[in-house]
């Protein structure tokens, strides 16, 4: 048994050779005395894109992307570890569409330089295959936004999918208005998850994340299982 977890994980693996990632930023001023209170540089207009395969069933593919020195962000590791526990996902806290066949779940998470989850987009996405087609393909839409004391913090300014064929693309903005920026005109994040179905049963998540500003530290964590 032993042996053939080994050989199912090497070959998941092979899977991953050919990732890869875009991210591009601009470096701007420093924040408003309003901001973040650091008199970093602030990076403005980051984008990280990038895509994950789903790997075989219990595993999940993970990277993390963080914004380093000079605003470039730097690309981690693509990993294949445990698919998380459905409590672990916090796509989970919509019930799964209840068809059967295949299921592939993406996450799309962005943190602040203290490990704080702001925002986030989720999908649950489920579909049938007959004759190498795909069919009944159901997919449920969940986000994560921080918020802070009196009213304050991250807000979904707008969320949505849309579903053409094989292909589910979800879509999330946020807006910040709170303790480190009283404006609302500072900090937007937007999230773009696309998800390819396959007839045969395997699928592609496609990701894209757009800040606004951000600092250095800042991180992301895309996943698709």
């Amino acid at each position: 048994m032993r042996n053939r977890i080994v050989l199912a994980a090497a070959a998941a693996m092979a899977m991953l050779t050919v990732l890869a990632g875009t991210a591009t930023a601009s470096p701007s001023g420093t924040a408003p005395a309003a901001g973040s209170g650091r008199s970093d540089t602030v990076c403005t207009d980051v984008r990280l894109s990038g895509s994950l395969p789903v790997p075989p069933a219990g595993m999940s593919a993970q990277q993390d992307v963080s914004v380093g020195a000079d605003c470039v962000p730097r690309l981690g590791t693509v990993r294949l570890v445990p698919a998380p526990a459905r409590s672990a996902v916090r796509a989970a806290a919509t019930a799964a569409p209840a068809t059967t066949g295949r299921q592939v779940r993406s996450w799309s998470e962005m943190y602040d330089c203290c490990n704080i989850l702001m925002t986030a987009l989720y999908t649950t996405t489920t579909w049938d295959t007959a004759d190498n087609q795909v069919s009944n393909a159901v997919t449920e839409v969940s986000t994560h936004n921080n918020r802070e004391p009196w009213n304050a913090g991250w807000s979904v300014k707008t969320s949505g999918k849309t579903e053409s064929g094989a292909k589910v693309t979800a879509h999330a903005e946020f807006s910040y208005q709170g303790i480190f920026d009283a404006t609302g005109a500072w900090y937007a994040n937007t999230h773009d998850t696309s998800v390819q179905l396959n007839g045969d049963g395997t699928a592609a998540c496609q990701f894209d994340i757009v800040l606004r500003h951000t600092f250095i530290g800042w991180n992301s964590v895309r996943g698709c299982s």
